[in-house]
């Protein structure tokens, strides 16, 4: 079964927004990172569904590396988030101004 490169995409444009929607609407650390993290996804989504339109393998050799970066953002997301915990603050992306002096 075959599914157009044009439903791909739009699936893939719908992750976009949601994923941005949510990291802008969202004062949250934890959900900037989720927004952040659909924003990604639905770049790899794009990468597959045009490699397999085009039979080429380079779209899926893109998604490794676009997973990597993923896994990077989301454990120096996480690390900043457990400093902004023990430090006495919350998870509101307002505290971290303060870690610029630090």
């Amino acid at each position: 079964m075959n599914v157009p490169l044009s439903h791909v995409l739009a699936v893939a444009s719908l992750l976009f927004a949601i994923g941005a929607l949510c990291a802008v609407a969202r004062r949250s650390i934890l959900m900037i990172l989720v927004g952040v993290e659909f924003m990604l996804t639905a770049a790899s989504v794009a990468f597959v569904g045009a490699s397999l339109a085009w039979g080429n393998l380079d779209g899926q050799a893109a998604v490794l590396i676009v997973m990597g970066l993923a896994a990077a953002e989301a454990g120096l997301g996480l690390a900043l988030l457990v400093h902004g915990r023990r430090s006495g603050g919350t998870a509101s992306i307002d505290d971290y101004n303060r870690l610029a002096g630090e």
